[in-house]
């Protein structure tokens, strides 16, 4: 479902749980169709250009971030804007779970496609038994 900008708030908040239902699918092949083929991404210390790129990097994410889990809520938007803040929970190869915490701004090209993501995040170790994303 393409929702197109200028965003209302339902708008808007339809197209943040739509983000959260793809990523939670962990299918670097059906998220990346929310992104412009030349959508450039700031992730971290990464810096992306392209589906191609997002795709590689998606595939990479959640070969180390298993048992990945999302959580995106609606912080403002405008035009055609969004910010969100989100809190994700994955553990790695040994077993240790995190909670990564993190807010990320949207800009959506006039077809409603994702050309620009611009990210930051931080991770804090959790005990299994603080997981909040069962």
């Amino acid at each position: 479902m393409i929702i197109a900008p200028p965003f209302t708030e339902e708008a808007a908040r339809r197209k943040v749980q739509l983000a959260e239902d793809s990523w939670n699918t962990r299918d670097p092949e059906r998220v990346c169709l929310a992104y412009s083929v030349d959508s450039e991404w700031r992730n971290r210390a990464d810096f992306l250009r392209g589906r191609e790129e997002i795709k590689a990097f998606l595939r990479r994410k959640w070969a180390k971030e298993l048992d990945y889990r999302l959580k995106k809520t609606l912080w403002a938007f405008r035009d055609n804007r969004i910010a969100v803040t989100f809190e994700y929970e994955w553990h790695d190869q040994t077993g240790q779970w995190f909670r990564s915490y993190g807010n990320e701004l949207w800009e959506f090209d006039a077809a409603g496609l994702m050309s620009r993501r611009i990210a930051s995040i931080n991770d804090a170790p959790i005990e299994f038994s603080d997981r909040r994303t069962l």
